[in-house]
């Protein structure tokens, strides 16, 4: 399998050394192998599965309803203006 580890690099937006680029197309020659051993596999008998565990959503229902969270979070926070945190700033202009 001939591998254009140059191409790759550029369409990668990386910067390849000169030593570098013999031991990386070596290893892609060896992913690209092994999926084409993947790609010739017989899988006509084989159920599609969309998740290999049979697993369920384990969460509560989403419904709609009042909180006090936010107000909660104003009253305990170290700083606050209205229903707003105020926090140092951090941001400077030149």
């Amino acid at each position: 399998m001939n591998v254009d580890i140059d191409k790759i690099a550029q369409l990668a937006r990386i910067h390849l050394t000169l030593e570098e680029k013999p031991g990386l197309e070596k290893d892609l020659e060896a992913i690209l192998g092994y999926i084409s051993k993947l790609d010739r596999l017989d899988t006509e008998k084989i159920t599609p599965t969309s998740h290999v565990l049979n697993l369920e959503n384990v969460c509560r229902k989403d419904t709609p309803g009042l909180s006090d969270a936010a107000e909660k979070a104003i009253e305990h926070a170290p700083c606050a203006e209205g229903r707003f945190f105020k926090v140092p700033k951090i941001l400077q202009r030149d």
